[in-house]
C-alpha cells in the first residue's frame, strides 16, 4: 500500500513538472556545424575558433603526418612487415580537431582507428606501429598520458569513459573524458548503456562518433532509421550535435565547447562527426566489394587536408614551398619511426598467451604448444 502511494506521489510530481516545462528537455538538431567550405573559404566567420596562426599550422602538420603514417603503415602490412591495420585516411580532421581541444588532464578512450589522436596526446608513432605489429608493449601508455588502451571490441570503451568521468565528478576534479567510436558502435548495447548512465548521472563525458558511413561493409542507412545519429542523445536527456567531420576547425570548435561544458558541470554531449574513410575498414577488408569507385572519388574531393591547406594559403601563412617541406619532414619522421619499429627486439610467441593472466591456464598452454609445433613445421618446409 505504501509503495502504491509513493508511486502515485512520484507520478503527480512528474505531471506538475511537465506542465511547468521542467524535467523534460528536447533539442532540435540544426544542419551540421561548419566553419570552412570545401574550397577552404570561411563560411562562418563568427564561428572561427580562437586559434593562433602557429596553432593552425601545427594542426595541419599533424594531419599531414598522419596521412604519411597511414600510407606507410598500409605498405608495411602489404609487405608482410606488420599485422592487420585499420587505416585512418580521410578522417584526419575529425581526429586532429577533437584531440587539439583536449587538455592533458582529460581522459581519452580510443577505439582502434584513432592513431592521430593517440599521437597528438603523446604516444610515439613507433609504439603505434609496434602494437599493430603484434607487440602488446606498443599499447603501453606513456607515464603521465591520460590515454586509455586501444579497444578492439566495439563500443566497450564507452562504458569505461563514463566510469572515469563519473569518478572525476565524485572527486570534484574539473576534467572530462572523451570516447571515440564509429557509426557501427551506436548499434551496440554497451553504447546505449553508457549513454543512459551518462545522462542519468550527468557525467562529464563527450561521446565522439566518427560517422565514416560504413561499419565494415554495412552502410549508414542499414545501421539505423534515425535521421541523424546525433539525435540518439535526445533519448538519454542530453545534447547531440552534428559537425562536418572534414572541417577541422568546426570539429575543434564543437569539441571544445562540449568539453568546457562537461568540465563546468553541464553534463555529457554526443558529437556526430560526418566524415569518410578513403580506404579499407582494415587491411583484412576489400572496400571494392561494397562501394563504388565513384562514391570514393566524390568523397576524396572533400579531402580534409586539401580544405585546411587552402584555408592556410588564403590567410597568407602557407606556401607551396611550405607544403613541399612539410611532406618531406613528415616522411622523414615516419621513416625514423619505422626504422625504430623494425629494430625492436624480436618477441616470443609466448607473450601472446601470457599477456593477460598472471599464471597461464592449461588451455592456453595447450594452444601455445600447438602454435610452437606449427611454426616449427613451417620452418622445416
Amino acid at each position: 500500500m505504501a509503495r502504491s502511494t509513493k508511486a502515485k506521489a512520484q507520478a503527480k510530481r512528474r505531471a506538475i513538472a511537465q506542465e511547468k516545462g521542467e524535467g523534460i528537455r528536447t533539442w532540435t538538431l540544426g544542419p551540421p556545424v561548419r566553419v570552412l567550405a570545401e574550397d577552404g573559404t570561411l563560411v562562418d566567420e563568427k564561428g572561427m575558433p580562437d586559434l593562433s596562426d602557429d596553432e593552425l599550422v601545427e594542426i595541419y602538420r599533424w594531419m599531414v603526418t598522419a596521412r604519411v603514417f597511414d600510407e606507410r603503415a598500409l605498405a608495411l602490412q602489404r609487405q608482410g612487415r606488420m599485422g592487420t591495420y585499420a587505416p585512418l585516411s580521410g578522417q584526419e580532421a575529425a581526429q586532429a580537431g577533437s584531440a587539439w581541444a583536449l587538455r592533458p588532464e582529460d581522459w581519452m578512450f580510443p577505439s582502434y582507428r584513432e592513431h592521430l589522436v593517440q599521437a597528438i596526446r603523446g604516444q610515439p608513432w613507433v609504439d603505434i606501429l609496434a602494437y599493430w605489429g603484434g607487440n602488446e608493449e606498443g599499447n603501453r601508455i606513456p607515464e603521465g598520458v591520460n590515454n586509455f588502451t586501444v579497444s578492439i571490441p566495439i563500443a566497450t570503451q564507452t562504458l569505461h569513459a563514463v566510469g572515469v568521468a563519473w569518478a572525476a565528478k565524485i572527486r570534484g576534479e574539473k576534467l572530462a573524458s572523451i570516447v571515440y567510436f564509429g557509426d557501427g558502435g551506436t548499434s551496440e548495447g554497451d553504447f546505449h548503456e553508457a549513454m543512459n548512465f551518462a545522462g542519468v548521472f550527468q557525467t562529464p563525458t563527450v561521446f565522439f562518433c566518427q560517422n565514416n558511413q560504413y561499419a565494415i561493409s554495412v552502410p549508414r542507412e542499414r545501421q539505423t532509421r534515425s535521421e541523424t545519429i546525433a539525435q540518439k542523445a535526445i533519448a538519454y536527456g542530453f545534447e547531440g550535435v552534428q559537425v562536418d567531420g572534414n572541417d577541422v576547425l568546426a570539429v575543434y570548435r564543437v569539441t571544445q565547447e562540449a568539453l568546457e561544458k562537461a568540465r563546468d558541470g553541464g553534463g555529457p554531449t554526443f558529437i556526430e562527426a560526418i566524415t569518410y574513410r578513403f580506404g579499407h575498414h582494415t587491411t583484412a577488408d576489400d572496400w571494392t566489394r561494397y562501394r563504388s569507385p565513384e562514391e570514393v572519388e566524390a568523397w576524396k574531393r572533400r579531402d580534409p587536408l586539401v580544405r585546411m591547406r587552402k584555408f592556410l594559403e588564403s590567410k597568407g601563412i602557407w606556401s607551396e614551398a611550405d607544403e613541399e617541406g612539410l611532406w618531406e619532414e613528415a616522411k622523414a619522421e615516419i621513416a625514423k619511426a619505422v626504422e625504430q619499429y623494425e629494430n625492436l627486439p624480436e618477441r616470443d610467441v609466448e607473450e601472446i598467451f601470457k599477456y593477460t593472466f598472471a599464471e597461464m591456464p592449461w588451455h592456453l598452454r595447450e594452444q601455445l604448444q600447438e602454435l610452437r609445433e606449427y611454426l616449427q613445421e613451417r620452418e622445416r618446409e
